[in-house]
């Protein structure tokens, strides 16, 4: 469902705003901040598909934010992987990705329950997940249509 940004709720901003700067940052960290070897690393792609998600999650999209829920936990375990092994700056970083990650994720998951409590899903939305139960109730249809074999 797309929202302007004076409907969508504060967590929904919330959202979309940690996982922007979760994108930069994880930009900033490979790049200048702390990068692995002392230059900057091909480990800076690993914001691409947050930042390809972003714009759609920004909409309000639904499958955006799917795909955004499924990825961020692998970008703060993999921050929280290098806090812990990587010493000064670096550990220093990768704990800031690692809470901004979290915090990003939890506003997600919030968003989509707001949603999903208050029943505002799209129509597309509706009819994809009606359209399980009405095969399966065209199947109930014909099985009972049939003579029983005993």
């Amino acid at each position: 469902m797309t929202q302007s940004a004076a409907e969508a709720p504060i967590i929904a901003r919330l959202a979309v705003a940690g996982i922007l700067a979760l994108v930069l940052l994880e930009l900033l960290w490979e790049i200048v901040l702390a990068p692995l070897g002392g230059h900057p690393s091909w480990l800076a792609l690993k914001a691409v598909p947050l930042a390809i998600f972003w714009p759609g999650a920004a909409r309000g999209a639904r499958a955006p934010r799917q795909w955004l829920a499924l990825l961020l936990p692998f970008c703060a375990a993999e921050a929280l992987v290098r806090a812990v092994g990587e010493p000064g700056r670096h550990a220093a970083v990768a704990w800031m990705v690692c809470a901004v990650a979290t915090f990003s994720f939890v506003a997600l998951l919030a968003w989509s329950r707001r949603e999903a409590r208050s029943g505002s899903i799209s129509a597309r939305d509706r009819r994809v997940a009606a359209a399980p139960r009405a095969v399966d109730a065209r199947e109930s249809r014909r099985e009972s249509a049939q003579p029983r074999r005993r």
